[in-house]
């Protein structure tokens, strides 16, 4: 029976992941290195390339500080509205991507809730970058927090405590004690809110418009390209942000890992305190 269901995970790995991964390789350089070059070479591609970045470098760091004040709240605190406020963070996982880049236009579109008055003060958001960088934040904001709750959690407030009758501040507490113990599912929790960052079709594409060279991002960029019968060229640019996806979960094995070694450490020490 192992054998049996080992056969079958390799089996379903082979069809449903290494398989499509050789395919997207494999008409990447079907007609040649130049070309594929080229394709990533080619202004409208650099351009989205460039948009994909700039979106995860705002999202990834201001979901980092929301998700470490929500988590370090969430559990070291009692307060009012705890529930709430966990509800509220798993919202992006319950809501469709399109709903939420379409909630977005109905708040800043031109004939939204907002929109008027942005438009007359000059400030765009619809189908421009802001808009772009917006649908991005709120798609993968629960990641950080979900990842370093459990660990938080797990640790307990003892050595805060201990570290705050010795005289420290709050502030030292939090750098030297809270975030050393949890830098692991931090960094894990920031892997996986890049890689989504990076990859997020459905909210970005409901927000974005579709203007090329512009508010194209990779995905949609690949989309387009695929609709134009661009193949090859579209295989080129996904095989790249193939390239980032294999990056991110070889840098995410590696923090799950470590992540993994301190929560086994945590509870040792914390099972031989009680002894």
């Amino acid at each position: 029976m192992r054998w049996l269901l080992i056969a079958v995970a390799l089996m379903f790995l082979t069809v449903f992941l290494l398989m499509p991964l050789a395919v997207v390789f494999g008409s990447a350089v079907q007609k040649g290195t130049s070309f594929y070059f080229a394709s990533l070479g080619e202004p409208d591609a650099l351009a989205a390339i460039k948009l994909t970045l700039l979106a995860a470098s705002i999202a990834v760091p201001l979901n980092l500080v929301f998700g470490v004040a929500a988590a370090w709240v969430i559990g070291k605190f009692e307060f009012v509205g705890k529930s709430v406020l966990i509800t509220l963070i798993d919202v992006p996982f319950s809501v469709s991507p399109v709903v939420s880049g379409l909630i977005y236009v109905l708040l800043f579109g031109l004939q939204g809730l907002f929109g008027p008055w942005l438009i007359a003060h000059g400030v765009g958001i619809i189908f421009a970058v802001p808009g772009i960088v917006l649908a991005t934040i709120f798609v993968t904001f629960p990641f950080v927090a979900r990842e370093l709750l459990p660990m938080i959690q797990a640790q307990g407030n003892d050595e805060e405590e201990a570290a705050l009758t010795l005289g420290a501040s709050g502030w030292q507490a939090f750098c030297r004690v809270t975030l050393p113990n949890v830098k692991w599912a931090l960094t894990y929790g920031v892997i996986l809110c890049n890689a989504r960052a990076m990859g997020e079709f459905g909210a970005v594409s409901v927000v974005s418009g579709h203007i090329r060279g512009l508010t194209n991002t990779m995905p949609l960029h690949i989309e387009i390209l695929y609709n134009d019968y661009q193949f090859v060229a579209a295989f080129a640019v996904a095989s790249l942000l193939a390239l980032l996806a294999l990056a991110t979960l070889a840098v995410k094995s590696i923090a799950e890992w470590k992540a993994r070694q301190q929560l086994a450490a945590q509870a040792s020490a914390t099972e031989g305190g009680l002894r």
